[in-house]
């Protein structure tokens, strides 16, 4: 019995070293790699930064204020809000035992408190009190448990509802949220590519194969991006970490899916394996390099990005790229040599069997071929229709307290802070003056709408000994000239209103003559962090466009053809945003659209879209040097479509796990590149692109000349 496969020796005709020696190296050179660098990737989450500096730039008028605001009162804090409720009413025996319960917190914590605790405060009803509690510093990970030490007993009174809310809450849970998704998402992404590898390839031993190898290139970016941030080289954000996940798997994924369509094919043209992978990796080695290099050259541009966890995932993730690519070039077909056609079973491709996959395509080529204009046309009118809808995608960012698709307490607790402290808000905005105009401030901002108290900041200590001894409360504390304004906000700080509210405080402050104000708090950094985001798309964007088209350039030696692929894939990209915008508002009823989304999902649209673009347009070229022009394009598109297709539904299905996070901002950019892929995947590459070439005809490739039979 025979199936094509070569049963001679392994060794090259007697001389030199066996055959399978290379491909045993390189598995080995690989394992041993990923298993050190996969260890330091085990602990990329202990690197991660969440809090407010990781978004925002260094010139923010926000983080200014807040390294000014940290000379001047010697400390950085973050606010805990601390709610009791009782619907029959707080008694003054519950304002006595909230009194012990904040004595025990501040003997058990004294030494990362920035005060003592202030409160309890029992709202108007008298059904909740509050109480404020101040942290020293701003690491989510040091806070992270101050917070959960405080849900976890020692706050606890009797008879009393307790809810603990505030900005240190909202880190706490966030880091909760991102801890408790890493293996789940890890989990259902592999789940996800091995059931569409099963279905694509209908074999039991190359999926698996396939996602092990996609595993590899993850553990190996990974420790590099471990590696990167531990030297402080780049920021890596939770969200950073979640999207390089699915973004490796899918990549490699896709690449590893048209290096074994072109294994496959040569296994039926050559009866030796290893005569069969040369021939395979020749065909592969130029489109996936080239594909490759595109995205990470759109990837790279966020380095470009003034927020630091933005520009932090443009080169982990180019590593990432490029790291996936190496290992689908090298370790895939080392183990696929080595297996040889039992990869396949039980269909394995035989020595001058004939191809049945992929006929469907044939149909869809036909269809082209015939009206060509006709599809076109109808593709990019339908595609414009979808794009109109982008108009109401307002991107101006999700408050934190919306973030979150699950039920945190953090949430919780502010609804019942909102519920019953109207005219009050945990989260002060932040005033760094002149301290000579510090009372010309004061007065400027007092009474202004949305603002319930304005205070000046003392030093901690004189204030102690001021009213132990009776004396009025001490003069602003100075250092260099300058002093500090605390505004307590009548909305929640994270609250559209309350955007307003600091907006115009900027606007009155920066009028005192002689103040030199800086406005920041939490507020502020929201509003800076959604300043910078209109930046970004301003700068990036069209670098992403630029790069990515000078790629194209020299790839194809072309001018045409890389400005319609461009042209195109904007297209499928705003068409995207419009069905984003209605699917957000009309139908999950988010709270807003993170401001960030726009951006990110046009370098990961922009980018893999021209990766398939690429991937067609190469194997045109092929075909058209042996068939001619039409015949050519229409016979790309048919031996292209299985796979192609194949590699956008998996790179969809990988960024549609992210749907599994409790996390707005990533199920929207989940929603927003699945269905982008899936459109660029579908129609843009099987129906828009080869429709235009087959209409345009050889002038696509001008100024280059066509290929000819």
């Amino acid at each position: 019995m025979t199936t094509g496969e070569d049963h001679r020796s392994d060794p090259d005709g007697g001389r030199g070293l066996p055959r399978w020696l290379v491909p045993v190296a390189v598995i080995i050179a690989f394992l041993l790699a990923a298993g050190w660098l996969g260890g330091l990737g085990g602990k990329l989450s202990d690197i991660q930064r969440n809090d407010a500096l990781a978004y925002l730039p260094s010139s923010a008028e926000a983080t200014r204020a807040l390294l000014e605001s940290r000379r001047i009162t010697g400390l950085e804090a973050t606010s805990a809000v601390i709610v009791y409720t009782k619907p029959s009413g707080i008694t003054d025996d519950d304002r006595r035992q909230i009194i012990l319960a904040m004595i025990r917190v501040r003997e058990g914590a004294n030494q990362v408190l920035a005060g003592p605790p202030m409160g309890p405060v029992v709202s108007d009803d008298g059904q909740a009190a509050e109480v404020i509690i101040r942290f020293l510093g701003s690491d989510p990970e040091r806070i992270r448990p101050l917070v959960n030490w405080l849900r976890g007993g020692v706050a606890e009174v009797p008879g009393l509802g307790l809810h603990v809310a505030g900005p240190a809450a909202i880190l706490t849970d966030l880091l909760d949220v991102y801890g408790a998704i890493d293996l789940v998402l890890l989990a259902v992404t592999g789940a996800l590519i091995l059931v569409i590898l099963i279905v694509v390839y209908r074999s039991p031993i190359l999926p698996l194969l396939v996602l092990g190898v996609a595993g590899i290139a993850l553990s190996l970016t990974n420790g590099a991006a471990y590696l990167l941030g531990r030297a402080e080289v780049v920021t890596i954000s939770g969200q950073t970490q979640g999207i390089l996940d699915v973004l490796v798997l899918g990549a490699g994924t896709d690449y590893a899916l048209l290096v074994v369509a072109r294994y496959r094919e040569e296994l039926r043209r050559h009866a030796d394996r290893y005569e069969a992978m040369r021939a395979a990796r020749r065909a592969s080695l130029w489109p996936l390099t080239a594909s490759a290099g595109t995205v990470m050259v759109g990837l790279l541009c966020l380095m470009f990005s003034d927020l630091p966890s933005t520009g932090g995932l443009g080169p982990v993730a180019a590593i990432g790229i490029a790291l996936a690519l190496a290992s689908m070039l090298l370790l895939l077909p080392a183990a696929l040599v080595l297996i040889g056609r039992t990869a396949f079973w039980p269909f394995r491709p035989g020595f001058g069997s004939t191809a049945r996959e992929g006929r469907g395509w044939g149909w869809v080529a036909a269809a082209v071929g015939r009206r060509p204009r006709l599809v076109w046309g109808v593709t990019a009118a339908a595609l414009a229709v979808l794009a109109a809808g982008a108009v109401r995608l307002d991107a101006d960012g999700i408050p934190r307290t919306e973030a979150f698709l699950v039920t945190v307490d953090s949430l919780t607790g502010q609804d019942v802070l909102s519920e019953h402290f109207p005219a009050e808000a945990g989260a002060p905005a932040i005033i760094v003056v002149n301290a000579d105009r510090v009372d010309a401030v004061v007065n400027a901002v007092t009474g202004l709408p949305g603002v319930s108290r304005v205070r000046t900041y003392v030093d901690p200590l004189e204030a102690f000994d001021a009213s132990q001894a009776g004396k009025p409360r001490p003069a602003p504390k100075r250092l260099d000239g300058r002093s500090e304004v605390d505004v307590v906000l009548s909305v929640p700080a994270e609250s559209p209103r309350a955007l307003e509210v600091v907006g115009e405080l900027r606007r009155v402050v920066h009028a005192v003559a002689g103040a030199d104000a800086l406005v920041g708090g939490q507020t502020a950094s929201n509003l800076d962090a959604r300043a910078n985001a209109r930046r970004d798309r301003a700068v990036v964007m069209p670098l992403v466009l630029l790069a990515v088209l000078a790629v194209l350039i020299g790839l194809l030696r072309s001018v045409v053809a890389p400005l319609l692929l461009v042209a195109t894939v904007v297209l499928s990209y705003v068409a995207t945003l419009g069905v984003c915008a209605v699917m957000f508002r009309d139908v999950f009823g988010f709270a807003g659209v993170d401001s960030s989304l726009p951006l990110f999902a046009f370098v990961f649209l922009v980018a893999l879209g021209v990766d398939y673009n690429i991937f067609l347009m190469t194997r045109v070229r092929e075909e058209q040097a042996s068939r001619g022009f039409r015949d050519g394009t229409l016979a790309g598109l048919a031996r292209s479509g299985v796979v192609i297709t194949s590699a956008g539904v998996v790179l969809a299905a990988t960024f549609a796990a992210l749907a599994v996070t409790p996390l707005v901002f990533l199920a929207q950019l989940a929603f927003a590149v699945a269905f982008g892929v899936l459109l660029d995947t579908l129609v843009v590459r099987s129906l828009l692109v080869p429709a235009l070439t087959v209409d345009i005809g050889p002038r696509i490739w001008w100024p280059g000349r066509p290929p000819q039979p």
